[in-house]
Order: structure tokens, then C-alpha cells, then sequence
């Protein structure tokens, strides 16, 4: 579950989940259903890996939405279809997707930057939840 909240020139992301990956899981979701309209309009036609050495949830966050920002940014490649498994060694995460198709993907926002500021995980009574504060 993830909702949007607004901030100042920025957008806000709350996510939620029962546990760790599936708040990794949720929060790449609510990213790029930030991006795209229609995200249920994205096929998964290549899959990308993301790997980041053991840190704190919320780098740990923060890099794993960088890092797939980074594909749509520099591929024009959209993802709608998530996995991570976050153990000693670190996250290992995988994002299935395609490149961007202006007749079939509808763009909402331009994300520039996932920031630091107001990033946060925490307990929460569905399991976790975090907030992140991305720059549009």
C-alpha cells in the first residue's frame, strides 16, 4: 500500500508493507506510478538487477529507487514489476519492465531526484513504513 502527500516544490511517498522487502517492493510501485499514468500498461519485457552492499534500511531505500530512476532517466525505461531480498550481503533486487512507448505510456510527473530529506523507515502496525520525499 502507498499513497502520495504533498511537499512544498516536491512529492511525498508513504508506503507500507508487511515487511522489509515487500516496503523495497512497494516503494519502486509507487515510484514510477508517480512517472507513468497507466503503469499497468508496462509489460515486462526486460529485467534489470540491482545490487547494493548491506547499509541502513533507509540507504539501502534510497539507493534502490536512485538506481532505478537512474534506468528511466538515462534508458527512458519504465519498470512495473518488483522483487527484493534484502539479507547480510545486502539488497538484491530485480525490476521488470520496457522502454518508455509515448502511444501506450501516459507521463504524470517528472521525477528528477529521489533526496534524503525526510527519508524515513520505520515500525508501523501493518509492519513498516517508510516515507520518502522525491524533487519533481
Amino acid at each position: 500500500m502507498f499513497e502520495t502527500f504533498d511537499h512544498t516544490a516536491d512529492l511525498g511517498l508513504r508506503i507500507r508493507a508487511a515487511d522489509l522487502p515487500g516496503l523495497m517492493t512497494e516503494a519502486a510501485r509507487a515510484l514510477f506510478s508517480v512517472i507513468v499514468e497507466n503503469p499497468d500498461a508496462v509489460e515486462p519485457r526486460r529485467q534489470v538487477r540491482v545490487e547494493l552492499p548491506a547499509d541502513q534500511p533507509e540507504f539501502l531505500l534510497f539507493g534502490w529507487l536512485n538506481r532505478l530512476l537512474y534506468h528511466f532517466d538515462s534508458e527512458h525505461f519504465l519498470f512495473a514489476r518488483f522483487a527484493v531480498v534484502l539479507d547480510e550481503g545486502g539488497l538484491h533486487g530485480t525490476a521488470e519492465g520496457e522502454p518508455l512507448d509515448r502511444e501506450r505510456h501516459i507521463l504524470t510527473h517528472e521525477v528528477k531526484a529521489i533526496t534524503y530529506h525526510g527519508l524515513k523507515i520505520e515500525p508501523h502496525a501493518e509492519g513498516w513504513q517508510a516515507e520518502v520525499i522525491v524533487d519533481i
